[in-house]
């Protein structure tokens, strides 16, 4: 049984989603943010992948030393750079998409899934069409990005962040047939809240995590504290 679970982020605002997510759960979360390497790959031209793989690398077997039993990572861009084969760890390793692609590629209507952050798209993608590869799915997927959004999330704006997802998947639900997916962490929020108004399901990665987590490692819910 799984009892402590190391997290891998790629920003620091990720970690409140997950602490909120699993908090009804028996289960110690452990953080450990890294926003510098994802800052260099995509700011230095001569920092290799091959580079990047070998940190995500160093990042994974830490976080396996400090006692955890299992590792989440849940940076897109940090699943696509690693590399399985450069590893030795005997601990599973969760990565927060995969689950999201799982039930992604069982839907049978059209999905439009949205992107704040265009730098996730590719990898992404690129992820979900070997998924749906290997499970022979064929599927109409639509991508849509909302620009400019994700700058408000990196200077903290928080809430205008999720506004501005609130008003573009409101407008979405109104034009749009089928099924209605957001990919990043940062977006769970929103949809959460836009699905509750609507009355529609809005599948988001965080959902789909936690769903995963509690079924796999047989999480219990911590008992209620009751006041006398």
């Amino acid at each position: 049984m799984i009892k402590k679970l190391g997290c891998l982020h790629a920003h620091y605002s990720n970690v409140e989603y997950i602490e909120t997510a699993l908090s009804p759960y028996d289960i110690d979360l452990i953080h450990f943010v890294e926003p510098g390497l994802m800052h260099r790959v995509s700011s230095d031209k001569g920092f290799k992948k091959s580079d990047a793989q070998i940190k995500v690398k160093e990042q994974l077997e830490w976080i396996a030393l400090c006692g955890v039993d299992a590792i989440l990572i849940t940076c897109t861009n940090y699943i696509a750079l690693f590399n399985e084969d450069q590893l030795s760890l005997t601990i599973p390793i969760i990565k927060i998409d995969e689950p999201f692609f799982e039930t992604i590629i069982k839907i049978q209507e059209p999905v439009t899934i949205l992107f704040t952050n265009p730098a996730t798209v590719n990898g992404t993608m690129g992820r979900l069409e070997n998924v749906a590869k290997t499970s022979q799915t064929a599927q109409k997927i639509e991508v849509k990005v909302l620009n400019h959004s994700f700058d408000l999330l990196m200077q903290g704006l928080n809430e205008k962040y999720n506004q501005e997802i609130e008003d573009f998947l409101t407008q979405l639900l109104m034009e749009q047939k089928g099924v209605i997916a957001v990919a990043q962490l940062s977006m769970a929020e929103a949809s959460v809240r836009v699905g509750k108004k609507a009355n529609k399901i809005i599948i988001n990665p965080l959902q789909t995590l936690v769903s995963y987590i509690v079924t796999t490692m047989k999480l219990q819910k911590k008992p209620k504290v009751t006041l006398r």
